[in-house]
């Protein structure tokens, strides 16, 4: 099963628009480079009950049918938020970098992280750069997310990707323990720690920011919470 997004290639030739099947969708977990950091992210979750991964880093896959490059997306309850992460594209020409939401049912991530990251739709920005063209100062790119209720914009996560492991690291550690990603392949690469309160809103956005190009991509949702009858 594929899904068909219609995305952005940015270099610094230009840009070029196309409708691009991905097959599959990968969620790397517990991926930070700083032990201590990772601990707290980790500290974090427990304290609404989500068990210790038994390992990191560590790849839920779920359905590719999720990712949308949508404004708007819908869940069941109240109980869901989202995250800031980049995300690797793989393709035949190279890897590309994205920006996404891992959005996702924390009562359920209290029993089940699998399914609860399979409860909700993954928001995607249309835009992607060339990872090649990021390389040599990868670890200088800033995430960051806000929280949206009315008026009001809370800044919600916000550091750098060297807080995370180098998604080539990601995808090599991957294709040890798997297979390597194929094109038409997916990898969201990880988050960062929450700013306050691990909590939903009715709204998020998020950055991916190059200050060294001087670029950002930018991608914002509504939530739509339908009721949860049991």
């Amino acid at each position: 099963m594929t899904n068909s997004l219609e995305l952005t290639f940015v270099t610094g030739d230009g840009s070029q628009s196309e409708t691009v099947p991905v097959s599959d969708l990968i969620i790397g977990g517990w991926t930070g480079r700083d032990k201590a950091k990772l601990e707290e992210h980790i500290v974090e979750l427990e304290a609404i009950g989500v068990a210790r991964p038994v390992s990191t880093p560590c790849f839920y896959r779920v359905g590719a049918n999720l990712l949308t490059t949508s404004a708007e997306i819908q869940t069941v309850g109240s109980g869901s938020s989202g995250e800031a992460e980049y995300f690797l594209l793989k393709r035949d020409d190279g890897y590309w970098v994205g920006l996404g939401s891992d959005h996702t049912d924390r009562e359920v991530e209290a029993y089940n992280v699998s399914v609860s990251k399979q409860c909700c739709p993954k928001p995607v920005a249309s835009t992607l750069w060339r990872h090649a063209d990021l390389a040599d100062h990868w670890d200088e790119l800033v995430l960051r997310s806000y929280r949206v209720e009315g008026a009001t914009k809370t800044l919600y996560q916000e550091g750098v990707v060297s807080a995370m492991i180098d998604p080539l690291e990601l995808a090599a550690q991957y294709a040890s323990e798997y297979a390597a990603l194929a094109s038409g392949q997916a990898m969201f690469g990880g988050t960062l720690p929450v700013i306050g309160e691990l909590t939903g809103a009715s709204r998020f956005e998020l950055e991916l920011e190059d200050p060294v190009l001087g670029r950002k991509i930018s991608h914002g949702y509504d939530v739509t919470i339908l009721p949860n009858i049991g």
